[in-house]
């Protein structure tokens, strides 16, 4: 990726374009009701000009944190919630002003030059100068506006994309997984606890929630930072070590995290770097910041503009764009597969804490019909492929651990000292309760389990029969490696026979929650699912088939599992925060079910072992089982976790062959014998 001032060629178109934007800030020659925003798009260009010369000069390093918040303020002026009403990167505001065509174009074009901030503060001037010239050539289209207007647009944009989608594969790749590519491992390993505005230089809009996160761990002894650290390493290297996968000196591993955690993620490289190993690290791609997060980010800055931006790509895909895109991917792959081959998987530090509101949905939105949804569900497999070609899943590991964020409220420094405490669990304790009911449930056929009260849960678990109890395990034993805290047994299902109802009253799956979710099931496929999130049903339906059903008409019981660690529920319960625990927490504090993939998704012919050496054999089910005839029948590309609580469970129950059956739990407690420890937390 080029620096900011290297290439001679790049610095002379941008003050070509420099020379340009300014003129369109004077001029009239495109339709009056346009002028305003080109005028503002051309502004922003040539701010993101300047802030990238103030990033690269090292200007950045000497302003105050008052004079950064004023850049910055200005730099995401139409995303920030107080402006987003009447902000031309709105397409419900585009659509008032233009029309819902025209206004769809604007919003998306206004929506991609937002996204070069970051490229700004990385200096990859070529990306802010390769945007610049594009919207001159969208502006010379309007100077001329006539009825072909929008399809030049249009078009001008597809190849934009189309054209230049191996060069974005190329700096995506390297940014993932290129450790020479030290932008990121720089600010880190600079970062000050008596210079906050370091948090400025990552290119994002910081909040005082990153503020008062540093803050507080700036503020922490040197033993506590060295305790998270080492919790979160040690969790990485000793998934390895279980997976019985080898981990070699030079490997690269990707570290995902909270900006604001510079602190503990000084000391997560230098424990790594101690174990010979080397650190990349890449941002959230913008389009993807409404769901799970996929490398360092901040809190959530405007989720209705995330949620109104996530799928922009309807405004142009067709067949050829995933085509091409794919290819893009595949040569780039096949260019760096040495790069790709030292990558050991990632560890991820995930924050938790963030209220935030229910998106609305808008007809201005720009939405994928049936045929793209359908095209993108079909490349998102073949992508699933191709990744797993060059980063085979059987030759990495990785862990991912949670702490809190200010936002959680007032308590936060106990809420944080709880979490570490939680975090940090005896692993042997879990693994000999996990043991017990292990040992029962390989007994079982199947599994039942009920809700009460308010929930209607009532489904029926088929497993998968064992040939050799004496080798054989169904249900992996999870301890704290690479889902910390400890706590949850876990198999996959047998889809045939899997069938019933699976409900809870509230769960937030990401950063939204689903009011009353129904799911029903039959032979292990959902059939009917609903919430009330809306008032509509099929605004329901439609919600749920986009953000959990990821646009599949259908996806399989991935996983079932038992969580164990009633410490995580009661920590939940005892500072009001249950709603807000993310995933990885919150799967240990009951029963939840998976829909999509395996836990074991294109690594089922990699043998995996249980503490006690029997192998896990339960690691396919009907669907992936086609993954060698019928490759693109076999996986899904997604896995979302529903937990039921305790406090609305009734009873799980093994239903053994000979017609006898074992409760696990009873009441919402652990009836098991060996398992009654685990209700001590709960009694609190």
């Amino acid at each position: 990726m080029e620096a900011w001032n290297e290439s001679a060629e790049t610095k002379e178109r941008m003050e070509l374009c420099e020379e340009r934007l300014n003129t369109i800030q004077t001029e009239e020659t495109v339709p009056e009701e346009y002028r305003a925003f080109f005028t503002a798009q051309a502004k922003k260009l040539l701010l993101l000009f300047d802030y990238g010369k103030k990033a690269e000069d090292g200007t950045l390093n000497g302003m105050s944190r008052e004079e950064c918040r004023s850049l910055f303020d200005e730099l995401y002026s139409e995303v920030l919630p107080e402006h987003y009403k009447e902000s031309f990167s709105n397409p419900v505001y585009t659509g008032k002003l233009f029309g819902k065509k025209y206004g769809r174009l604007l919003s998306y074009v206004a929506a991609m030059l937002n996204t070069r901030i970051f490229h700004a503060a990385e200096g990859n001037l070529l990306s802010v100068v390769m945007v610049a010239e594009l919207l001159i050539e969208l502006y010379n289209y309007f100077e001329e506006f006539h009825e072909y207007t929008f399809k030049e647009c249009r078009a001008a944009l597809y190849s934009f994309e189309t054209d230049n989608a191996e060069l974005f594969t190329e700096w995506r790749t390297r940014e993932q997984f290129d450790p020479e590519y030290t932008f990121v491992r720089d600010i880190i390993m600079e970062s000050d606890g008596e210079k906050l505005q370091y948090l400025y230089h990552y290119g994002e809009y910081v909040t005082e929630n990153e503020f008062r996160v540093a803050e507080f761990l700036w503020g922490l002894s040197e033993e506590k930072i060295k305790a998270v650290a080492e919790n979160v390493v040690d969790g990485y290297l000793r998934g390895f070590r279980v997976m019985r996968v080898p981990l070699e000196k030079g490997q690269t591993v990707g570290i995902r995290y909270a900006i604001g955690f510079e602190r503990v993620m000084k000391e997560v490289i230098l424990l790594l770097e101690k174990e010979g190993l080397r650190v990349a690290s890449v941002r959230t791609p913008a389009g993807g910041r409404h769901a799970r997060k996929s490398g360092y980010t901040v809190t959530n800055v405007n989720l209705q503009y995330d949620y109104d931006h996530r799928n922009d790509e309807g405004l142009l895909a067709d067949k050829q764009w995933y085509v091409r895109k794919e290819s893009a991917v595949h040569r780039v792959y096949e260019e760096k597969k040495e790069l790709l081959s030292r990558y050991a998987g990632p560890l991820v530090l995930e924050t938790f804490g963030e209220r935030l509101p229910l998106p609305v949905n808008a007809p201005e939105v720009i939405q994928l019909d049936k045929r793209q949804q359908r095209l993108k569900v079909e490349s998102s497999g073949r992508l699933g492929a191709l990744v797993e070609e060059y980063i085979p899943s059987d030759k990495i590991s990785f862990t991912i651990v949670a702490y809190p964020l200010p936002s959680i409220g007032e308590k936060f420094p106990e809420i944080f000292e709880e979490t570490l405490r939680l975090n940090c669990l005896d692993n042997e304790v879990y693994r000999r309760v996990q043991q017990c009911m292990i040992d029962a449930l390989d007994k079982a056929q199947a599994v039942h389990v009920t809700g009460r009260g308010k929930n209607r849960t009532d489904i029926t678990v088929q497993l998968r029969k064992l040939n050799n109890p004496e080798k054989e395990t169904i249900f992996e034993n999870c301890t704290a490696d690479v889902n910390i805290p400890a706590g949850e047994v876990f198999t996959s299902p047998v889809l045939t026979g899997t069938c019933g109802v699976l409900h809870v009253s509230s769960v937030f799956l990401g950063s939204t929650e689903y009011k009353n979710l129904e799911i029903k099931f039959c032979d292990g496929k959902t059939t009917e699912y609903s919430c009330e999130n809306y008032a509509a049903r099929d605004e329901n339906e439609k919600f749920i088939r986009e953000n959990l059903l990821k646009n599949h008409d259908w996806l399989p019981l991935g996983e079932f599992a038992i969580g164990t660690n009633t410490t995580a529920y009661t920590m939940g319960k005892k500072y009001g925060i249950t709603e807000v625990l993310p995933i990885l927490i919150a799967e240990k504090t009951g029963p939840h079910f998976a829909v999509g993939d395996t836990c074991y998704s294109h690594s089922e012919d990699h043998k995996v072992y249980n503490p006690d050496g029997k192998e896990i054999v339960a690691r396919e089910n009907e669907c992936s089982a086609l993954r060698k005839e019928e490759p693109d029948k076999a996986y899904f590309n997604c896995h979302t976790d529903i937990t039921i609580p305790y406090d609305e469970l009734d009873a799980i129950t093994a239903l053994c062959p000979d017609g006898t059956e074992i409760r696990i739990i009873k009441d919402g407690r652990f009836v098991l014998p060996g398992t009654e420890l685990l209700n001590e937390a709960l009694e609190q």
